[in-house]
């Protein structure tokens, strides 16, 4: 997950649109958010008949508005990814 992520807006209490970098628009459904290591990170599966599960860090920024974070660090991807797999199958 490397492009970036412009204003992600919410549609629905559980919906939102991901504007990727070279414009393409992702509809996501939030699967929620959930802390690890004292840093929130948020779910989401594309809305597109696929198997994918995206994930970000995720920050609030406002009282009804928030910023998804891209996880550089590729052993903090993998963990926050156990962590979620480890919430899943609980």
């Amino acid at each position: 997950m490397t492009d970036k992520k412009k204003n992600p807006e919410i549609e629905e209490a559980d919906f939102i649109t991901l504007e990727f970098e070279d414009g393409v628009e992702v509809e996501c459904e939030i699967m929620g958010v959930f802390d690890y290591d004292g840093k929130e990170y948020i779910a989401l599966i594309p809305n597109d008949d696929t198997d994918d599960v995206y994930i970000y860090g995720y920050k609030e920024v406002g009282e009804d508005e928030f910023e998804l974070v891209d996880i550089e660090d590729d052993g903090e991807f993998e963990k926050v990814v156990a962590e979620f797999d480890k919430i899943m199958e609980a």
